[in-house]
């Protein structure tokens, strides 16, 4: 009995379905993407100028609605850079070195997005609330955790920073460590060899993470909410801020400041696609300069 002749790629395969198969699938794949994420996102411009350009204007130069954007941007430009710190030594320490403990660091990279962010909220209120375990502590010496911006942060950098060590990790592994090996064994030290050859070859992963993580924390509810308080002019972040506009029947308003969330959205997919491709080829290039035989 013969050998049986796979396809040489998945595109072979692909091409052996009835036309009818192929049509079906992508027509169901399509509906469901213009049902549940065209149609939703064109809705909430169509709300947000509903009212006229001069309504639109003023739900986002209100004064709530300029402290809740301050706020997320303020809570994002701390939190993304302290999740990129925590990726790169998180990845470098998984894909560099074989120590104890290992696979329990990449568990606990992963806990994120096991837990709920409305858990991740609890925890942080139970840790450092009036209550908590802490409390009485920071009371004592007039330090302010929840209903502030460091609780609002902590909860934030909580559900972010798995981002960019997931997105880091494959990509180290894939760069192998022959380079570095080489470049110690010439006398380079330890930060002249990530900066020179590790970072340049691991760029596109950082990048492509952090815009994740940058999105995630922008959009952030959950735990935020948990830990805010939702102290308008203060505490809000933009989620807060729509939420609380919706509960107060500001409808138009509340789609207005969606739409500024929407838009940065749109704007975050298209900078994700054009990284994605990158690093693709970046990918690409590191594999086609592996030795034959040689594993990342």
């Amino acid at each position: 009995m013969g050998n049986l002749v796979k396809p040489a790629n998945p595109r072979a395969q692909a091409s052996h379905d009835p036309v009818w198969v192929r049509w079906l699938l992508t027509g169901v794949a399509m509906s469901f993407a213009i049902l549940f994420l065209v149609v939703p996102l064109v809705a909430v411009f169509l709300n947000a100028f509903r009212d006229g350009v001069a309504v639109y204007w003023h739900a986002l130069t209100a004064p709530d609605a300029r402290a809740a954007l301050w706020l997320t941007l303020i809570t994002a430009g701390i939190s993304v850079p302290l999740a990129a710190v925590f990726g790169v030594c998180a990845s470098w320490c998984v894909a560099k070195y074989d120590f104890r403990g290992r696979r329990f660091l990449v568990t606990l990279i992963d806990l994120p997005f096991s837990v709920s962010p409305v858990v991740a909220g609890l925890i942080f209120v139970l840790l450092f609330g009036a209550q908590g375990v802490l409390g009485p502590w920071l009371q004592r010496h007039d330090l302010q955790i929840i209903f502030a911006l460091p609780g609002i942060v902590l909860a934030t950098i909580f559900v972010t920073f798995p981002f960019v060590a997931r997105e880091l990790l494959p990509v180290m592994q894939a760069a192998g460590n022959e380079e570095e090996e080489a470049a110690v064994m010439l006398g380079a030290g330890g930060f002249t060899v990530f900066w020179r050859i590790t970072l340049p070859k691991v760029k596109w992963g950082l990048i492509y993470g952090v815009i994740l993580c940058n999105a995630r924390a922008f959009g952030e509810f959950g735990a935020v909410s948990v830990v805010s308080g939702h102290i308008r002019g203060m505490t809000n972040t933009l989620p807060l801020h729509i939420e609380i506009l919706y509960n107060d029947y500001q409808t138009a308003a509340a789609f207005a400041v969606a739409s500024l969330l929407a838009a940065l959205a749109l704007v975050t997919l298209v900078v994700k696609a054009l990284v994605e491709w990158r690093l693709h080829h970046s990918l690409a290039e590191v594999s086609e300069r592996q030795p034959p035989g040689a594993s990342p």
